[in-house]
């Protein structure tokens, strides 16, 4: 007989909990968050560049909620780099790359959104991360909705290619970059990024040791930046490419090595 009070209550006891766990899944409610990325100084950063990944976690358990990609574009320039944009001034429209879940939350939580890219540029990936708390069924969208800044440029080396091996007879060697802002906006003197503003200079390691630093140039075209390296001695050399604003201090690097052979 006891055995038979014990099943029975063991069965009242699981369909006690079956409904409070029921109860609480049913006051789960859905609840948008948009998240947008922006460069340092410029737009936000979209489908062009491969997209920002974007992970919204439960800031107090570490649980991922949701995760994916920024798509769109970089945004409307007029809203985005007029000088008397307010504080409630709203920076985004439709053409603006975002990510948007729908999360399932039955309390008021503080999530943690946090933002690594831009993907298809790895050298230059900078990371930003927020906290927010959010409540159930109010959605973060409005106005840009939730907006990481990220700081950087895009910096990517495109001579001399990685781990060349030059000939005793090469004097010099041509060292040339591209250089955008973390959206993927060109750099042009007398732009809206301006060229002659920002130091765009390689740092030179010789067998592991730094033995100058060297000024690039704009090369003509927008984002390139060039200049001439004289080879002075056989030996593996290291370059590191950086662009910087003394503005902002917004920074970016990218790197490459080569070989100079003797004769």
């Amino acid at each position: 007989m006891r055995a038979v009070w014990t099943l029975i209550g063991a069965a009242v006891l699981t369909a006690a909990m079956g409904a409070t766990l029921g109860a609480s899944a049913a006051q789960a409610e859905p609840t948008e968050i948009t998240v947008r990325v922006l460069g340092k100084d410029s737009k936000f950063i979209g489908s062009s560049l491969g997209g920002m990944r974007v992970v919204l976690r439960d800031a107090q358990t570490g649980e991922v909620l949701a995760s994916g990609f920024t798509s769109g574009g970089t945004g409307n320039t007029e809203l985005l780099m007029h000088q008397d944009r307010g504080r409630r001034a709203v920076l985004s429209d439709d053409s603006a790359a975002k990510f948007s879940a729908t999360l399932d939350l039955d309390m008021p939580t503080l999530i943690e959104a946090e933002a690594f890219g831009p993907a298809g540029q790895p050298q230059s990936a900078a990371r930003a991360s927020a906290t927010q708390w959010v409540i159930p069924g109010h959605p973060l969208t409005g106005g840009d909705g939730w907006v990481l800044e990220v700081p950087g440029f895009i910096v990517d080396v495109l001579a001399p290619p990685a781990h060349v091996k030059l000939s005793p007879e090469v004097e010099s060697v041509e060292v040339k970059a591209n250089v955008m802002m973390m959206c993927g906006c060109p750099i042009t003197p007398g732009g809206l990024w301006d060229a002659d503003a920002y130091e765009v200079k390689a740092i030179v390691k010789h067998d592991g040791k730094v033995v100058d630093t060297v000024a690039l140039d704009y090369a003509g075209e927008a984002s390139q930046f060039a200049t001439t390296l004289p080879i002075k001695a056989p030996g593996t050399y290291e370059l590191t490419v950086y662009a910087f604003d003394p503005a902002n201090g917004n920074t970016g690097l990218d790197r490459t090595t080569f070989i100079a052979t003797e004769g």
